[in-house]
């Protein structure tokens, strides 16, 4: 049976082929409504772990109200009554009928523990989703005031999230999603990325010495890979102590294939002969974009994590835990760059809803399982 996740529809068997999830999600409350000391067996659940207003209501209202006497809740539909009451103050929708549905298609109310561990799972991809979509957000809301610290911002909370899935679902060991990695974006070559990469590899052509003070830079900053290969030839020679002029860079890219691109050695030159500014600023601006771009290439890596149903709560774990260390390699390099530093940050929880007066439900009756007893 199909039912509509929105709390205010009064048919809630509108929307056609649900996920599994809110199967599991039915079956789980439909244990606990049929046999309300199932809850004991089901710790760790909370009301925003279900992917529906009407779920969360119920199962909110079912965490708040005292267990009934097994005797008599097998005779009386009062503490149904009551639990219909309390949910339907945040979920209008619901319907002494959709209690008594929920009871029927659980298959077997023993089995709540496995149903609730479903429930969790999916639960956590959500979350993993949601917080991924915050930092790639970060990345590209421009307006921001502190773009870097609003980013850095986000990765800690997204740190926070796995390591708070982690403690639930443990990584195994060797087990990493079998997602392919999303490629980079297709903005690879901004004008502006160009020109300040260009201004940098000259100024540091025309102040070589100032070369050693920006080694937390690398190669992989860059955005044009003509520029990263001019970049390596630089640091090169500086740290070879050899001369460093637009000649023996370019003498240097020769030697390392770096024009049989077909860059033209006119251009090569003229791209070194026009230095301006500080190698320290153009560099900490190289680092920063790619700080920018490794933030979202994480988030984005995570996103396609989470959505791939496939992938159990350990992977997902692993996963994005080798996304952020790819952050944090770039990150580390970028405050030791800048001597920021910034501690991680954490969300607060969501409240779970009240309760309010409703409809009467009459007796539970036991579940339809292939005329199995649970």
């Amino acid at each position: 049976m199909s039912h509509s996740p929105d709390p205010d529809e009064d048919d809630l068997s509108t929307i056609p082929a649900p996920r599994p999830v809110f199967h599991a999600e039915q079956a789980l409350l439909g244990a606990l409504l049929f046999d309300p000391r199932l809850l004991g067996d089901v710790p760790g659940i909370s009301a925003d772990a279900f992917s529906t207003a009407a779920h969360a209501s119920l199962f909110a209202a079912i965490s708040a109200l005292p267990p009934p006497d097994p005797a008599e809740h097998a005779k009386s539909a009062a503490w149904l009554n009551q639990v219909l009451a309390a949910a339907r103050e945040e979920a209008r929708g619901l319907s002494a009928s959709y209690l008594h549905t929920l009871i029927q298609v659980c298959p077997w109310p023993r089995h709540a523990p496995a149903y609730a561990r479903m429930v969790a799972a999916e639960h956590a991809r959500r979350r993993l989703r949601a917080a991924a979509d915050r930092l790639v957000h970060s990345v590209h809301d421009a307006s921001l005031p502190e773009p870097v610290q609003a980013v850095l911002a986000e990765a800690d909370a997204l740190t926070v999230t796995v390591g708070d899935i982690a403690t639930r679902f443990p990584p195994r060991a060797g087990i990493l999603p079998r997602t392919p990695v999303p490629p980079p974006d297709a903005e690879a070559d901004p004008a502006e990325a160009v020109e300040e990469e260009q201004l940098l590899l000259a100024t540091a052509t025309a102040r070589p010495a100032d070369i050693e003070c920006v080694r937390w830079l690398l190669a992989e900053d860059f955005t044009h890979p003509l520029h990263a290969g001019l970049w390596q030839c630089l640091t090169a020679l500086a740290w070879r102590h050899e001369p460093v002029d637009p000649v023996t860079v370019l003498w240097e890219a020769q030697q390392r294939g770096l024009l049989h691109d077909g860059s033209e050695p006119s251009g090569v030159l003229r791209l070194l002969a026009e230095p301006a500014g500080s190698v320290g600023h153009w560099g900490q601006r190289a680092l920063t974009r790619s700080l920018l771009t490794a933030a979202d290439q994480a988030g984005r890596r995570i996103q396609a994590y989470s959505d791939d149903p496939m992938n159990t709560p350990f992977q997902l774990v692993a996963g994005a835990r080798r996304a952020l260390a790819d952050l944090g390699a770039i990150r580390t390099r970028w405050q030791h760059a800048t001597g920021h530093a910034l501690p991680p940050t954490a969300r607060a929880a969501r409240a779970g809803p009240a309760a309010r007066r409703a409809p009467t439900v009459s007796p539970p009756t036991r579940p339809v399982s292939a005329g199995r007893t649970p």
